[in-house]
């Protein structure tokens, strides 16, 4: 017989020769050639990686599997929904910042208005009284723009914590069937990164770009009622930008998708190793799964290096565009004032205004920017909301605690089927255990017996209503289901526990520790049930993290428990003693038992018995060992 363990590991790899993940074209580029040969080899690149960008882009929009990207225009209708909620604030940031700059952009005019009376003939009159009128709108300019400041940033905290609730409000109605299927990783990386990337653009981008906008229209307009002749040479340099500027918001939106796409993957390939890095040390895959990461990093790159080619190319334009009307200005001007055309002092407020002018406009440029990369973010968060439900919760409500399953078949992958017209009939209050060999379908029926997910064929009904058309906060009340994943939040274990009913005293959760054999370690902890566990704080054992779980499960009260391998982080002994507690407490409600530990279907009323999808037996301990079938083959294995 060969050594399973000695080629086990070539299980996890493709033995086919996998194609490079990068074409040849992307790899280190050659230093040798002409430079129009490299000219010509950095053009390849561009649009080698614009249209990989494309591609990714194109396949957000409805991936076979994974999480969708929403469009443009749903970003746009849900920003304005928020701003509609926020009218008044937004109306005032406005008008406050218009005001600010009003004031600014009549500085210009009036120090031109000075040096108008200066270098007039005869004596300059009004000068102080001048003088006194811009002290009074610098003024004015400080309290406008300090009260235009408070009021943005309150404006973009409001929205962004609306953002923020909706985002988690989302993620919580997610079908958990969805979360289950599909990349974690890409999941992670939407609600960290993503969220992130957005807040930064709610919070700071949004109430910019409204500010140095009004600023570019007003500063405009100040320079067309200054001189025609000076302002309109250098605002058609200006808006020679406009080309490429369009150019780039185009092709960034898809470029920031695609970047966006490419951190998903490195993280679903790094959650992957860490939470199979016992696989990866024992098979030896080290080598192949760091080669996966270098892989994903290298695409990675590339996506980032397209979004750096669009700003480079935008910024050399940008460049001219905004520096080229300075020295136009002063050509234009100093012809005019030769010809008695213009003043001095139209030109000394052309001049302020054009410099004044290129701040705004690089600043509107880099917040449109900011604003490209938050839409990429918001439309990744967004496209969870589009992920349709698994269920349409009815009206009906169960005329009693039956659990009856019917002709169940599930299929993960279209065409194979995990189980085959299994029948489930558990009596109510007793305990019925599940069990049977790896893969055989028992977590795969108890989640469709919790409401999980829903059989391709049959139904899971409780009393008399089938489980995927209750409420989910309703289903809960009825059937719960309990694996061996655990969760503590991060607050006290009060908080952590009375999650499965927040009405419940504190009474109620020393009886549900009690229960589940944990109040003993909970009095020991520095602030009993106010002590602060979860991440950054107090570490509980798997063990103890499970009690919580069961205990939050006591607290929440439904009459049927669905136990998938609930306890086997927990050493035999306290495992035990926590079923026997939860069976003790359970009386009079149905506790459907999956386990591989025999000695849960010992102390079962009765026992199913699980191969190949189906049940092959149903009946007590004695019964099943006294048959000599499956069961009690699996029965001689564990006491042996």
């Amino acid at each position: 017989m060969s050594d399973l363990l000695a080629t086990s590991a070539a299980t996890w790899r493709n033995t086919d020769v996998s194609p490079p993940v990068l074409p040849r074209q992307l790899g280190t580029p050659s230093t040798d050639g002409s430079p129009r040969e490299r000219i010509t080899s950095l053009r390849e690149r561009h649009r080698l990686r614009r249209e990989r960008a494309e591609r990714v882009y194109a396949d957000s929009r409805s991936p076979a599997r994974g999480w969708p990207v929403a469009d443009d225009r749903a970003v746009v209708r849900f920003v304005a929904a928020l701003i509609r909620q926020r009218r008044r604030s937004f109306i005032a940031l406005v008008v406050l910042n218009a005001l600010a700059a009003v004031a600014a952009l009549s500085v210009p005019r009036l120090l031109g208005q000075l040096i108008d009376r200066v270098t007039a003939a005869g004596p300059a009159e009004g000068i102080g009284s001048l003088a006194l009128v811009i002290v009074a709108v610098v003024t004015c300019q400080a309290v406008f723009t300090f009260a235009g400041q408070v009021t943005s940033t309150l404006f973009g905290q409001n929205l962004l914590a609306s953002m923020r609730e909706y985002v988690v409000e989302t993620i919580l109605r997610l079908p958990l069937s969805r979360v289950e299927g599909a990349s974690t990783g890409d999941l992670v990386t939407r609600v960290t990164r993503d969220v992130g990337t957005m807040s930064r653009a709610v919070q700071y981008g949004v109430p910019m770009a409204v500010i140095t906008l009004l600023t570019v229209v007003l500063s405009v307009g100040a320079m067309v009622l200054n001189s025609v002749l000076l302002a309109v040479p250098a605002l058609l340099v200006i808006a020679g930008s406009a080309v490429q500027v369009r150019r780039y918001l185009r092709r960034a939106s898809v470029c920031y998708i695609a970047e966006g796409a490419t951190y998903s993957r490195i993280n679903t390939t790094l959650t992957e190793t860490v939470e199979g890095a016992r696989t990866v040390e024992a098979l030896g895959l080290a080598e192949h799964r760091v080669r996966a990461g270098e892989d994903d990093v290298a695409v990675s790159a590339q996506a980032e290096r397209y979004g750096m080619t669009l700003r480079n190319l935008l910024f050399a334009v940008i460049d001219v565009a905004f520096n080229a009307p300075r020295v136009i200005t002063v050509l234009v001007g100093a012809w005019g004032y030769w010809n008695d055309y213009l003043s001095l002092g139209q030109i000394t407020a052309a001049v302020l205004y054009v410099e004044a002018l290129s701040g705004p406009l690089d600043r509107l440029v880099g917040e449109v920017d900011r604003l490209q990369v938050g839409a990429a973010s918001t439309a990744r968060l967004l496209g969870i909301a589009t992920v349709p439900p698994d269920r349409q919760p009815g009206e009906a409500l169960p005329a009693g605690p039956q659990l009856v399953g019917e002709d169940l078949r599930f299929a993960y992958r279209p065409g194979h089927d995990v189980l085959h017209g299994v029948d489930f009939r558990p009596r109510v209050g007793e305990r019925l255990a599940v069990v049977g060999p790896s893969g055989s379908g028992k977590s795969t029926l108890g989640r469709l017996l919790a409401g999980i997910n829903g059989p391709r064929t049959g139904s899971v009904r409780v009393g008399g209503v089938d489980l995927v058309s209750l409420p989910l906060e309703h289903l809960r009340d009825e059937v719960a289901l309990v694996t061996q994943e655990h969760h503590v939040f991060v607050g006290s274990v009060r908080d952590n526990i009375v999650l499965g009913r927040e009405a419940a005293d504190d009474e109620a959760v020393w009886a549900a520790l009690d229960a589940v054999g944990s109040a003993d370690w909970v009095r020991r902890l520095p602030d009993a049930l106010d002590t602060q566990v979860g991440s950054g704080n107090l570490a509980l054992t798997p063990a103890q993290a499970q009690q919580v779980a069961m205990a939050r499960l006591v607290i929440a009260d439904p009459h049927t428990l669905v136990l998938d391998e609930a306890t086997s982080l927990i050493d035999p002994r306290t495992a035990r003693t926590l079923e026997g507690s939860v069976h003790a407490l359970l009386v009079g409600r149905t506790v459907i038992a999956i386990a591989h530990r025999l000695h849960t279907a010992h102390d079962a009323d009765r026992i199913a018995v699980v191969i190949d999808g189906r049940i092959v037996e149903l009946g007590t301990h004695d019964e099943l060992v006294a048959r000599d079938g499956e069961y009690a083959r699996l029965w001689s294995a564990w006491t042996s």
